[in-house]
């Protein structure tokens, strides 16, 4: 198992590190370019194709690792999961949403087009069986069954189109949305680990793991390229598909919570935007309307460099992703006392952090 998660992982770098150069040139070449505005942090123009080298490094691994593995015998794609009729689903899936995000990138599309390929893109993962039916209730010892077929594709479809606007609206500095993704990853390979959720789902998220450590050294600050449109959605598309896999095998209440914690700063971020973009907007088309009150710009306008920002964002998601861990292995009370103490000491060198900042900048005026 170990020796696969270690393929998975490195293939997915060395592709991912090797093709995101190309990836600069191509974007240069058809004007996938992200030039300065005032929502934008970067002051020259930036090439925003990256997104490419991500989907190529996972795909290539994970194609060549599965095949392996079947040919082995240590995986089935053809048993009672039906993996490869549901990979099929996921391949269609990420090659639809790509296509919508390219002509984003290069050209410019409506946000509505954008939610609409994303739709369908959700729809045909959850048609292959991509889905979540039913739910184990920790110490009421029953199981939930969703049993009307509606609800299940409203559920599946809502949690994949979500976590895809959830990552993709973090994607505002360079490598936020990268390394909050990589953060997750690293959170759910141990959650996956300790559940022993199906050893798809740890390949996939390792080779997610790998493809944006390829990436990210040339999208953390100062950025050479971004990851784009394409990048940020495969990013979000990907994570939502591979948290419903690693469940597949224990639908435990807090297996399912799990994610949702890990996820929970760009999901926040997200949920914020949607309330305040209404209210500021007085309509349900404001939504669409992008703005700069999301949380990396609320930090920057405190003074914070991109750099800090970024880090302190990191570290949130650090936070959340031990916290989902400790929940698992050990319980509510242990994560709750975990989660108050990193309160506590977070509370005390922020203060510090910012008076120093303060008088620092009073100086320098």
């Amino acid at each position: 198992m170990w020796g696969d998660i270690s393929i998975a992982f490195l293939l997915a770098f060395i592709t991912a590190f090797v093709i995101t150069p190309y990836t600069i040139r191509i974007a240069n070449k058809v004007g996938a370019v992200d030039f300065p505005e005032k929502r934008r942090i970067n002051d020259k123009p930036i090439p925003r194709l990256g997104g490419l080298a991500v989907i190529a490094g996972f795909l290539l691994s994970c194609t060549y690792l599965l095949i392996v593995m079947s040919l082995e015998g240590t995986i089935n794609l053809f048993g009672e999961e039906r993996y490869f009729y549901k990979l099929i689903g996921v391949l269609i899936g990420i090659l639809i949403l790509a296509i919508f995000c390219l002509f984003d990138d290069v050209k410019g599309i409506p946000a509505i087009v954008k939610l609409l390929g994303q739709t369908i893109a959700a729809v045909i993962v959850v048609s292959f069986g991509t889905k979540i039916d039913n739910i184990n209730i920790p110490f009421l010892e029953q199981t939930l069954h969703i049993n009307n077929s509606i609800y299940i594709y409203i559920i599946s479809v809502g949690w994949i189109v979500g976590i895809t606007n959830a990552i993709n609206l973090i994607d505002g500095l360079d490598g936020l949305s990268s390394g909050i993704t990589l953060i997750s990853c690293f959170s759910l390979i141990i959650v996956f680990t300790m559940n022993q959720s199906p050893i798809m789902a740890v390949i996939l998220i390792t080779a997610l793991a790998g493809a944006i450590v390829g990436f990210l050294p040339f999208n953390f600050n100062p950025a050479k390229t971004f990851i784009g449109d394409t990048g940020a959605q495969f990013l979000g598309f990907a994570l939502a598909i591979i948290s419903m896999l690693g469940t597949a095998k224990t639908y435990t209440l807090l297996v399912l919570i799990a994610p949702l914690i890990i996820l929970a700063l760009p999901i926040a971020d997200t949920l914020f935007a949607i309330v305040r973009r209404i209210i500021k907007g007085k309509s349900i088309k404001a939504i669409f309307s992008p703005d700069t009150g999301h949380l990396h710009h609320k930090l920057m306008q405190k003074g914070y460099t991109q750099k800090q920002a970024v880090l302190i964002l990191y570290g949130i998601s650090a936070c959340l992703g031990m916290f989902a861990i400790v929940l698992i292995e050990s319980g509510i009370w242990k994560a709750i006392s975990f989660a108050l103490m990193i309160t506590a000491i977070s509370t005390i060198g922020y203060k510090d952090f910012f008076e120093k900042k303060s008088k620092s900048d009073k100086r320098s005026k």
